[in-house]
């Protein structure tokens, strides 16, 4: 998808005023021929030894070889467009939260399941060349599916999501980096080459045991991985425990999570409703699936400014039986 055009070497673009002054100087030298014919006073003997005028036709293959003139040194600049490319080897982990506030109905079914289903279109919107992994995360964080290529396996580990006791967020982003060590290698990478990887992490929580979300926000951001969190829920969501009286509330903390995204250089979302929530699964497939390369279009522009200025030729020798 084209985004924009840019230039690679703008300053040469500064080539344009001489363009510019070509354009004055012809211009003046119009001028001149002008005054010139004012002053050969006998207006009758002039036109009668003199050829017929070409009138406009005269100016045409001037301009042309301006415009000309102008393309090429555009095509000096190096334009470059600028082009959304899929990601090659790049691994994203999906890190959800399975502890047992996400059975809050609030949004419905309840929030695993929404979480499961959104899961499932993210896995439709990025490149297929792309890793995908799957970790879980309550009271520890687990690799459900370490990054790999199959879509359909981690369709079926997100199927099998079962909620546990407490929030773990610190521990669910470092199970998250252990997935990414755990990413295969294609056919060519060096060894130690950095592979571009992404956590997108959901919850609807805070941490209640293992380790602070701060220490694993400042493991991930060590070893360069953004963390993208979405806090999913609504201030009003309840789940109901066999052995609990009433409902207990549990509502989401979208403070701690937005720590966690600032620190490490990823980007926050809330969504209280499963269309909300795939919609920001979308945002993000679309960043992270894809990165903006420069496309060079430079010999759009040579050819351009060659084929005027034939067009210039062609008709100065057909008008004036000259080049111009």
């Amino acid at each position: 998808m084209t985004l924009a055009i840019t230039y690679l070497a703008p300053s040469r673009l500064w080539l344009l005023l001489v363009v510019a002054v070509v354009a004055a100087v012809y211009v003046i030298l119009q001028k001149r021929r002008r005054t010139y014919a004012v002053r050969f006073t006998n207006l009758d003997l002039l036109q009668s030894i003199a050829p017929k005028s070409p009138g406009w036709r005269r100016h045409i293959p001037a301009l042309l070889l301006i415009a000309a003139l102008s393309s090429l040194v555009v095509a000096l600049a190096r334009p470059a467009r600028e082009e959304k490319v899929p990601r090659e080897r790049a691994t994203i982990i999906l890190a959800i939260d399975t502890s047992l506030s996400m059975m809050a109905e609030d949004v419905p079914p309840d929030r695993l399941v929404a979480a499961q289903r959104a899961a499932k279109t993210f896995l439709d919107i990025v490149p297929p060349a792309i890793n995908v992994g799957l970790v879980s995360f309550n009271g520890t964080g687990t690799i459900q599916v370490p990054p790999t290529t199959d879509r359909l396996r981690v369709r079926q580990a997100l199927d099998r999501l079962q909620l546990e006791e407490r929030t773990a967020i610190g521990e669910g982003i470092f199970t998250s980096l252990q997935a990414i060590r755990q990413a295969p290698t294609a056919e060519g990478d060096a060894e130690n080459e950095d592979v571009p990887a992404r956590i997108v992490l959901m919850s609807d929580g805070k941490t209640t045991v293992g380790r602070p979300d701060s220490v694993g926000a400042a493991a991930a951001k060590e070893a360069g991985v953004p963390v993208n969190t979405i806090a999913l829920g609504t201030d009003n969501g309840v789940i109901v425990l066999p052995n609990e009286p009433a409902p207990i509330p549990v509502d989401v903390d979208r403070e701690a999570l937005e720590r966690v995204a600032d620190a490490t250089g990823g980007k926050a979302y809330t969504a209280a409703t499963e269309s909300e929530l795939r919609e920001v699964y979308r945002n993000i497939g679309s960043s992270v699936g894809f990165t903006i390369e420069f496309n060079e279009i430079g010999l759009w522009f040579v050819g351009l400014g060659l084929g005027v200025l034939l067009a210039s030729s062609a008709l100065s020798l057909l008008w004036f039986s000259r080049l111009p």
